[in-house]
């Protein structure tokens, strides 16, 4: 599958309809304002495949493809703020930043 990304945002959540995981990823990106697009592997088979390909044949949710084409999988809030502050996505409010 070619990870084709939407103009706003070029981030692209694997995701399932069950997961809580992926949920709280969502609902954390949300109040960011950081735009993504969302594709149920549940509903999508290539994007199933596309997910176990990054995963050594896991289907593990979220996997979160960047516009660098770097991914995190099941990441935790630290993990997505990082990466969102290193894409330059959001502000490095941690204390001791100048």
């Amino acid at each position: 599958m070619d990870r084709s990304f939407s103009s706003a945002g070029n981030i692209v959540i694997y995701s399932t309809g069950w997961s809580s995981d992926c949920r709280r990823v969502k609902m954390f990106m949300d109040e960011l304002n950081v735009v993504y697009q969302e594709i149920n592997i549940d509903e999508d088979e290539d994007a199933a495949q596309e997910v176990e390909g990054i995963n050594a044949g896991a289907r593990s949710v979220p996997t979160i493809v960047f516009s660098d084409n770097s991914t995190l999988t099941e990441p935790s809030r630290e993990e997505l703020i990082s990466k969102l502050v290193d894409l330059g996505l959001i502000e490095d409010t941690s204390e001791g930043k100048s």
